[in-house]
């Protein structure tokens, strides 16, 4: 049985983690899924529709029953949600390499307090020493650049594997269930 102190505890712990606290924290929170629009159905765009119709027709071909298009679709669907995960996660990562003066939150934040630093302790007439200029003007290279943005870009990129590791589920069941219909319509000539 649990005790009445516990049972306090998980309340007050439940009220404490019930989402955002400020008024602008409900409507930011609700926008985090249409950052890249990801948890929009297909269908809602044109353009998408016309692409799971077009990519349904491939697999399936013509002259087929409902049943097998409506199987098609589902896998047509989870193929263009899936390659829109991909193409949303290389447009974070090509912006950021390709942005010549990329610098991590974090690192700028650090060169800002250093700055502040100095300039509290030194006379103002002083140049500043160069190897904080060197540093405080540095931005990261080749490998150390890609690592920067990785580490930079984690949140965003892990939101971006759930909805991948989701389409890539909805897929594979939908190719199973396409698969069953495909053989029960083959059992079904045979007999």
């Amino acid at each position: 049985m649990t005790s009445e102190h516990k049972i306090r505890a998980n309340r007050a712990n439940a009220r404490a983690s019930t989402g955002p606290k400020t008024a602008r924290g409900p409507s930011h929170a609700a926008r985090n899924a249409l950052r890249h629009a990801l948890s929009l159905p297909v269908y809602s765009d044109p353009l998408l529709s016309e692409e799971v119709e077009a990519l349904a027709r491939e697999i399936i071909g013509a002259g087929t029953n409902l049943e097998m298009q409506e199987l098609t679709r589902r896998i047509a669907e989870a193929q263009i949600d899936l390659r829109r995960v991909r193409h949303a996660r290389h447009q974070i990562l090509s912006q950021a390499l390709s942005d010549p003066d990329y610098e991590s939150e974090t690192m700028l934040g650090k060169k800002a307090a250093l700055a502040v630093r100095i300039l509290r302790r030194s006379d103002l007439n002083m140049p500043m020493p160069d190897e904080v200029m060197e540093f405080l003007s540095s931005k990261p290279k080749g490998p150390n650049k890609f690592t920067t943005i990785v580490v930079d870009k984690a949140r965003q990129l892990l939101a971006l594997d759930r909805y991948e590791r989701r389409a890539l589920s909805r897929r594979k069941f939908a190719i199973r269930a396409f698969d069953v219909a495909r053989r029960r319509k083959l059992t079904s000539r045979m007999n």
